[in-house]
């Protein structure tokens, strides 16, 4: 079953492939309505970049950032589900008030101990991601004596404090928990590989999103510097990876990938 795509629209300055070109709401919108004819099924909203070495921004600059541009794409398309990516639980708490319907947070709730209670008491799907550190330090951070092994074991321990979560807040949660391996996030390439071929492992845990579109990882083994020159290469690895478990794909040429999935 190939993957749903999901479109990224990064309403920030410093993302490592666009950055700056949707900054303003406007051209945000815009953009985010073109990745739904493209054929995304899904929309990230970000806010705040988390390339590596990159520094956090404050909540209210954040939602400066996203707030209009859920808003816009709401005001044009009432039905497609827009994730807010974003660790922290005011942020998506409002970004949900403004009209998304799921959170996908980098830190999986360990950046703000408050996320689980929002995604529950909303009722809402939440994105489980693996990182060691934080973006401004997570590449000083890619040692492990079997990276499959505790990645799995930190997404199992965060899908079971959601759930738990939900118990101890006597709400009935009944939303998908994804997980997301972490790819490129205190990661060395290798490492990215490895767990690319173990995502049959992670499927045992929930749903998988995979997000590797443009990566430097991919840079670095095709010699290919700048991100925003990789899709052809992010395209050759969707392509063999379409036999794996994937449920959500995350990237930022959604019309390419989607050829690529017709093709295959």
């Amino acid at each position: 079953m190939k993957p749903l795509l999901m479109g990224i629209v990064n309403c920030t300055p410093d993302s490592f492939s666009d950055g700056g070109l949707y900054y303003t709401p406007s051209s945000a919108v815009d953009h985010a309505l073109r990745l739904l004819d493209d054929g995304a099924s899904f929309l990230d909203v970000g806010g705040e970049s988390t390339r590596p070495g990159s520094y956090g921004v404050s909540s209210q600059e954040e939602l400066q950032r996203v707030i209009p541009v859920i808003k816009g794409i709401r005001s044009q398309n009432t039905s497609t589900p827009i994730s807010i990516d974003t660790s922290k639980a005011d942020v998506a708490e409002q970004a949900l008030d403004a009209g998304a319907t799921m959170i996908n947070d980098v830190t999986a709730g360990t950046g703000d101990e408050r996320m689980f209670a929002v995604a529950v008491e909303r009722n809402v799907p939440i994105i489980l991601m693996h990182m060691q550190g934080t973006p401004r330090t997570m590449q000083d951070n890619t040692r492990y004596d079997d990276v499959v092994g505790e990645v799995k074991s930190y997404l199992q321990e965060r899908v079971i404090r959601v759930k738990e979560t939900s118990v101890e807040s006597h709400s009935s949660y009944n939303q998908q928990i994804y997980v997301d391996p972490g790819i490129g996030f205190s990661k060395t390439p290798s490492q990215c590989l490895t767990l690319l071929h173990a995502l049959d492992e992670f499927a045992a845990v929930g749903p998988v999103l995979v997000g590797i579109s443009r990566k430097s990882f991919l840079g670095k083994i095709s010699g290919i510097e700048h991100a925003a020159e990789r899709d052809s290469v992010t395209a050759a690895l969707h392509a063999i990876l379409l036999t794996k478990p994937i449920t959500i794909a995350r990237v930022h040429n959604v019309a390419l990938i989607a050829r690529v999935l017709q093709i295959l």
